[in-house]
C-alpha cells in the first residue's frame, strides 16, 4: 500500500489547493465590491503611517492605532460641525428667526408638534391624505439619508482596515516572510518596495492638502481683509479648509471652491453698481488660479509625491485613474502606478529573459525605491 502513498498525497494536494483557489475567489469578490473602500483604507494607512510610528515608539500597538485614528476622526467631526453651523447661521440670516422657529417646532420628536397632531388630528389625516406631496418629501429624505448613510459605512470601514493595518501590520509581515517569502526573494523584495513608494505618494497626497489647506488661509483671509466696500469673501476659514479637501480631485481641485466664490464677488459687484471694485474679483480669481490651482497640481504634488516615482507617471496616475474609475481612482490610479513601476524595477527583466528572479532592482530605470532601504534605485 506504500506504493499509492505519494499519489494519495498528491491528491489530497489539490484538493486542498481547489479550496484555496476557491477562498481567493470569494475574497477576490469581496476586494472587488468594495474596492474604493479598501483601497481608502490604504490611502488612510499610508498617509498617516509616519505619524503611528512616532506613536508606537512610546505607546502599545493597540494604543497607538486607537490615537491615530482618533487623530484623523476628530479633525473630520470637528470640520463637519463647522460646516453644519455655518450652514444655519447662513439658514437663519436667510430666512430670519420666525422661519427657523417655524422649522423647529416642526422637527420629529418636537413636543409642540406632537401636541399639535393629538389636538387636531384631523388636520393630521388630511395632510397625509396628500399622498403625491408626502411620497415626493419621502422620497427625497430617504435618497439623502441612503446616500448618508453609505458614505459613512465606507468611511467607517475604511477607518476600521487602516485601525487593523496599524495594529497588526508587523504581525501580518512576519507571517509573510516566514510562509510566503523572506527577505532574500523577489516577491518580498516586491512587496516591500511598494510599501515604501505607497508611503511615500499617499503620504506626499496629504502633505499637499496640509500645504494648500493653509496657503488658502492665507489667501482668502487676506482677500477678506482687504476687500472693498461692499464687497466681502464670506467665511474665508471654511473655504479655505474646502479648498485643501478639493486638493484631492486631480484637474478639478480649488476650482469648486473659488470660482463660485469669485462668481459671487462679480455679482456683488453688479448688484452695487461698483465697477471701481472690479480689480478685486478678477485679482481673486488670478491669486486664486495660479497659488492654489496651477501651483499644486503641476509643481507641488509631482515634487512631493513624486520622490521616487516619475512625476508624469504620478500626476497621470491621479488624472486618468479618477477619470476612469471615479472617486476611488484617486487611490487606486497611484496604487496601480506604483505595481507597474515596481513590475518594471524587479521582476519584469528576469521574467523577459528567463532569468531566476532576485530581490535585486534593475539598474536600467530610476523608476521607484529600493527594496529595503527605500531610497531612489538610481542613487
Amino acid at each position: 500500500m506504500d506504493e499509492y502513498l505519494p499519489f494519495d498525497i498528491e491528491r489530497r494536494r489539490i484538493g486542498w489547493w481547489v479550496i484555496a483557489l476557491a477562498l481567493f475567489a470569494t475574497l477576490g469578490l469581496f476586494l472587488y465590491s468594495f474596492v474604493g473602500t479598501f483601497v481608502l483604507g490604504l490611502f488612510i494607512y499610508y498617509g498617516a503611517r509616519p505619524m503611528h510610528v512616532r506613536l508606537e515608539r512610546r505607546l502599545s500597538d493597540g494604543l497607538a492605532a486607537t490615537l491615530t485614528i482618533l487623530c484623523l476622526v476628530v479633525p473630520v467631526l470637528a470640520l463637519l460641525g463647522y460646516t453644519g453651523f455655518v450652514a444655519f447661521q447662513e439658514f437663519s440670516s436667510v430666512a430670519g428667526q420666525n422661519m427657523v422657529q417655524l422649522v423647529l417646532k416642526r422637527l420629529p420628536g418636537n413636543s409642540q408638534s406632537l401636541g399639535t397632531v393629538l389636538e387636531q388630528p384631523m388636520q393630521f389625516v388630511n395632510q397625509l391624505g396628500n399622498v403625491s406631496q408626502l411620497q415626493s418629501g419621502l422620497d427625497t429624505v430617504l435618497t439623502t439619508f441612503g446616500t448618508v448613510a453609505t458614505g459613512l459605512l465606507h468611511l467607517t470601514l475604511a477607518l476600521t482596515f487602516a485601525f487593523f493595518l496599524f495594529r497588526d501590520g508587523d504581525r501580518l509581515e512576519q507571517w509573510f516572510s516566514a510562509e510566503v517569502g523572506s527577505e532574500h526573494t523577489a516577491i518580498y523584495a516586491f512587496l516591500s518596495a511598494v510599501d515604501q513608494d505607497l508611503e511615500t505618494v499617499y503620504f506626499g497626497n496629504v502633505l499637499t492638502v496640509l500645504l494648500v489647506t493653509l496657503t488658502s488661509i492665507v489667501v482668502y483671509n487676506g482677500f477678506a481683509y482687504i476687500a472693498p466696500d461692499p464687497l466681502s469673501v464670506p467665511f474665508p476659514t471654511l473655504l479655505a479648509v474646502l479648498t485643501g479637501l478639493a486638493t484631492f480631485i486631480p484637474l478639478v481641485v480649488g476650482k469648486v471652491v473659488y470660482l463660485p466664490v469669485a462668481g459671487w464677488l462679480g455679482l456683488q459687484t453688479v448688484r452695487s453698481d461698483a465697477t471701481g471694485v472690479l480689480w478685486f474679483p478678477i485679482a481673486f480669481v488670478v491669486v486664486s488660479f495660479v497659488v492654489l490651482d496651477f501651483l499644486p497640481q503641476a509643481v507641488l504634488r509631482p515634487i512631493i509625491s513624486g520622490q521616487t516615482l516619475h512625476r508624469g507617471l504620478v500626476l497621470f496616475s491621479y488624472v486618468l485613474g479618477t477619470a476612469l474609475f471615479g472617486w476611488y481612482g484617486l487611490f487606486l490610479g497611484p496604487l496601480a502606478a506604483v505595481l507597474l513601476a515596481q513590475f518594471a524595477n524587479i521582476v519584469f527583466g528576469n521574467l523577459l529573459r528567463g532569468e531566476p528572479l532576485t530581490p535585486q532592482p534593475s539598474r536600467a530605470t530610476t523608476l521607484g525605491s529600493d527594496p529595503k532601504t527605500g531610497t531612489n534605485t538610481d542613487d
